[in-house]
């Protein structure tokens, strides 16, 4: 992932806490057998300490990419708009000479992929998983031996991808001034489709955390 000055992290904690905060959806891709295509499969996914943790059908065709090979890449992609030019001219040219450009936050974990096959570290994992996305604890347990989950144990695989790297990119013109991003903030909040605001609220916070971006 390409990544300007402008567009890097301004600490650890800035990715984390953007991941921590919901977006616990991505892309799990990994290098095809040889001839072929890399696999991308869209997944949710939890964090447990410094790895991730994902459960997939058995006959999804990621496994023999990954016997292939273990090492594999998870995207997370969020806070996203498209941004007109005419938003982005300066104030010498007319407005339809502007470029218009993507708003967007991005992390890119290196991993390295452990498949889970035991049925009860199957379990362990799918109630890590619920601890997560449901944790209000309206479930049922999972359990090898007990319905609704024992016999379903067998239609997945997990996968524990261990974090050997991270790449994280938070693309809102901090390289522009002040002005101009207050402004764009202003107008995608207006705009109000898709993911304006979430979009917004993204570039407010980097304004206020940078001011100007300085090399």
């Amino acid at each position: 992932m390409f990544i300007q000055p402008w567009d890097a992290i301004l600490d650890e904690a800035e990715w984390q806490t953007w991941i921590a905060d919901g977006h616990d959806f991505g892309q799990l891709a990994v290098n095809g057998l040889p001839g072929r295509p890399p696999v991308v499969v869209p997944t949710h996914f939890v964090c447990d300490g410094s790895d991730l943790l994902v459960h997939l059908a058995r006959p999804n065709p990621v496994w023999k990419a990954i016997e292939h090979n273990q090492d594999v890449t998870f995207t997370v992609i969020g806070d996203y708009a498209f941004v007109p030019g005419t938003w982005r001219a300066a104030a010498d040219i007319p407005p339809r000479d502007g470029v218009p450009t993507s708003y967007y936050a991005a992390v890119q974990f290196t991993c390295r992929a452990h498949v889970i096959d035991d049925p009860q570290a199957k379990a362990d994992l799918l109630t890590r998983q619920l601890a997560h996305f449901q944790p209000s604890g309206d479930h049922a347990e999972v359990a090898v031996d007990r319905p609704p989950y024992g016999r379903m144990l067998s239609g997945i695989r997990g996968l524990r991808l261990e974090v050997t790297a991270v790449q994280a990119k938070f693309k809102y013109d901090d390289h522009k001034s002040i002005q101009h991003r207050t402004a764009v903030a202003e107008r995608l909040t207006a705009r109000g489709q898709g993911l304006d605001l979430p979009t917004a609220a993204q570039q407010r916070r980097r304004l206020n955390r940078i001011g100007t971006w300085t090399p």
